[in-house]
């Protein structure tokens, strides 16, 4: 059976069970969450937003949230798989950080205007125990395809960090810099640009550029 993806952002009272009754509906209508998040958890009313694979028509499933007590307002929206698509993750230093920008969200222009879905985000960030918990959390990010390592000098817990999610499936891309990092990166460009072009085509369908069939791993 084909499965409709869908967002579903709800407002709701914020407090202990809800999160509970608005799964329960979903359950209830077979309904698959591949993401959730809530804003303004501080705050008497929380957006809750969620992402779901529904086998059937989303009608039934907003209707009944809707009539829980504890929801103020439902309404069916876009995924943000749709909107923004795939992200690409830039942390490092300032400067490295904004050249690899630069070519990312030009080469990431190029495919959405053909049909692709791609974005950008970046953080600055300086220090060994930052930056390598940014690292860690990137696995952690809804959508993300591919991290690139902007920076000078990096090694230590930083390259344990990378090993840890190119294993958990996540592509990294290195500058050529002092340090381990571009030693566990799975490739290594020298153009802080050229860094952000090659991310964007390893990861847009609309590129014929595959970093497994390359001979050679820096450039």
């Amino acid at each position: 059976m084909e499965t409709e993806k869908i967002g579903v952002l709800i407002q709701a009272d914020n407090g202990p069970g809800v999160l509970h009754q608005l799964t329960g509906v979903i359950a209830r209508h077979s309904g698959d969450i591949t993401s959730v998040e809530i804003v303004n958890v501080d705050a008497a009313v929380a957006s809750i937003y969620f992402e779901l694979s529904l086998p059937g028509p989303a009608a039934p499933l907003v209707a009944e949230i809707g009539a829980l007590t504890v929801v103020r307002e439902v309404k069916q929206v876009e995924t943000l798989q749709k909107i923004y698509g795939k992200r690409i993750i830039i942390v490092g230093g300032g400067a490295q950080v904004g050249q690899v920008a630069i070519g990312a969200i030009s080469e990431a222009d190029r495919h959405n205007i053909r049909g692709e879905h791609i974005s950008v985000d970046t953080i600055p960030l300086v220090g060994e125990q930052p930056l390598a918990e940014a690292v860690r959390a990137v696995a952690r990010l809804p959508r993300a395809r591919a991290l690139v390592m902007a920076g000078a000098l990096m090694g230590g817990d930083i390259e344990a960090a990378v090993r840890e999610v190119r294993a958990q499936g996540l592509l990294v891309i290195s500058l050529n810099m002092a340090g381990s990092v571009p030693e566990a990166a799975d490739l290594v460009v020298s153009d802080p640009v050229q860094a952000g072009v090659m991310a964007v085509m390893a990861v847009a369908e609309t590129a014929k550029f595959n970093i497994a069939r390359l001979k050679r791993r820096e450039f």
